[in-house]
């Protein structure tokens, strides 16, 4: 392990943090909260760390896979550790545990809030707070990779451990400029998004922060009541498309915008991402129909854009989906274990990976029938290789496995049952609301303090899809 070239990654990560940081100071003194001076102070903490670091590790060698892997879990984690800091000097959030679950909350995009007041919030810590859900959807690393050209080297190892997905789709031969197409797709659809919740009579604030949670389906509102709070079925749809958009491959954005107007029709994974979306509204919505008074086109609104919510693992919310009838509950706790496409900002497994386990469950029961055929699993008409196949069936039997074992954990802190297990599943799937105690009106403030650090940890596998952080575990990692 080359410690000398992943710190230098890193110190450049933190040097970009600090500059980041400094965005939200504009808002802070428009609004005369208070909090410009906290701003600025996590900011120079960030950028004198970050150059002294910087300093102290040049001449790095090349970063090859295991450093890859180090640079991004490390990366993240420092990053999460010095963007509490504006929350802590503010004294906004006062205690450590809870300001960086916040911080990891947002860099993972999973929208799981402590906080209970989000209104009375300082302007220029609510925007800071949206930037790292907007910061960490496309990917900080991506991003460094795409403004950076020093980064060059070694950049595949990079990508690899950062990018979503059982499969990782380059858009250019070179790594860095897959990266500046990802982001410009990013960027492109953020703004659009902006203009068009600025006609709906938001903010410039509010269409920033939101538009930042919906792009990178994060999930963080700047009202107590998330986006219910403007009762409007304009603003609603707006979020709701992008939410549907941001759970989709992004390369599928790219290739349409370069001129290929079919290529989301012949893309199997979005086919059936659109169809189990499809499938859970009408449902969700016969369920909202029998829940409580409601016209039916209320209770298909409410669900369209509960489980586009949920299914893409944003968890922004219009309706309290705890006041559903039970099945309408579950089916929303089994959404979350599905995510969008790979390749998207969305959590949890991806859409991909269920494709694959169905396809290869079917290939198994065939085989049962006629032993001695070959049965190969196709996507879009291309054969998976079986090592890919294995690499997703191991996933899944982590990811459970890591469900179990931490709802266990939350369990032992004290958590009643179905708190424990939907905290775990809404924050492994970087979803933000659960049930009960953590409910979609409710947050995750009143948690004993050892079990937001379980939780935080769960946010940081999710996001970086288990591999990439267990791998770091295994004692072979760190030989030479």
């Amino acid at each position: 392990m080359n410690l000398r070239a992943v710190l230098h990654v890193v110190a450049i990560l933190i040097i970009l943090e600090g500059i980041a940081l400094l965005t939200g100071i504009a808002f802070s003194l428009f609004y005369g909260d208070g909090d410009a001076g906290a701003i600025l102070i996590s900011s120079a903490v960030c950028l004198l760390a970050g150059g002294l670091l910087f300093l102290a590790t040049r001449n790095q060698d090349e970063l090859k896979l295991r450093e890859g892997f180090a640079v991004v879990v490390l990366g993240w984690s420092a990053l999460t550790l010095f963007g509490a800091l504006p929350f802590l000097i503010s004294g906004t959030v006062p205690s450590f545990s809870d300001a960086f679950f916040e911080t990891m909350s947002g860099f993972t995009t999973t929208g799981a809030t402590i906080l209970t007041n989000i209104e009375a919030m300082p302007h220029g810590l609510l925007f800071w707070r949206s930037l790292t859900h907007w910061l960490g959807g496309m990917g900080i690393v991506v991003l460094s990779l795409a403004i950076l050209p020093l980064l060059g080297v070694g950049g595949m190892q990079l990508f690899k451990a950062e990018v979503p997905g059982p499969v990782k789709d380059r858009l250019s031969p070179r790594i860095a400029d897959t990266a500046k197409i990802l982001w410009g797709v990013y960027l492109l659809l953020t703004l659009i998004e902006v203009v068009l919740l600025l006609f709906g009579g938001m903010s410039l604030f509010d269409s920033l922060c939101h538009t930042f949670g919906s792009m990178a389906t994060g999930g963080f509102s700047t009202k107590n009541a998330s986006v219910a709070h403007y009762n409007s079925l304009y603003i609603e749809m707006v979020i709701l498309v992008f939410m549907f958009l941001a759970g989709t491959n992004f390369s599928l954005h790219y290739r349409f915008l370069a001129g290929k107007r079919d290529v989301y029709r012949l893309d199997r994974e979005f086919r059936f991402y659109l169809f189990l979306t499809l499938i859970a509204i009408l449902i969700v919505s016969g369920i909202v129909y029998f829940s409580k008074p409601v016209s039916p086109g209320g209770a298909l609104r409410s669900a369209s854009f509960q489980v586009v919510s949920i299914m893409t693992t944003t968890g922004f919310c219009s309706d309290n989906f705890e006041l559903w009838l039970p099945s309408g509950q579950l089916l929303m706790i089994l959404l979350m274990f599905i995510g969008g496409c790979a390749g998207s900002t969305g959590g949890s497994v991806k859409v991909i990976r269920i494709m694959v386990v169905l396809k290869h469950s079917l290939a198994e029961i065939k085989k049962l029938l006629h032993p001695n055929a070959y049965i190969p699993v196709r996507v879009g008409g291309r054969v998976l290789a079986p090592d890919v196949v294995t690499n997703i069936l191991a996933f899944l039997i982590i990811y459970m496995l890591v469900f179990v074992a931490a709802s266990i954990g939350m369990t032992l802190l004290g958590v009643d049952v179905v708190t424990a297990f939907s905290s775990v599943a809404a924050t492994l799937g970087n979803i933000g609301p659960g049930l009960n105690l953590v409910g979609p009106v409710d947050h995750y403030g009143h948690l004993p303090a050892a079990g937001k650090w379980l939780l935080s940890f769960c946010m940081l596998a999710g996001r970086l899809e288990l591999y990439t952080v267990f791998i770091l575990f295994s004692p072979d990692f760190w030989k030479k």
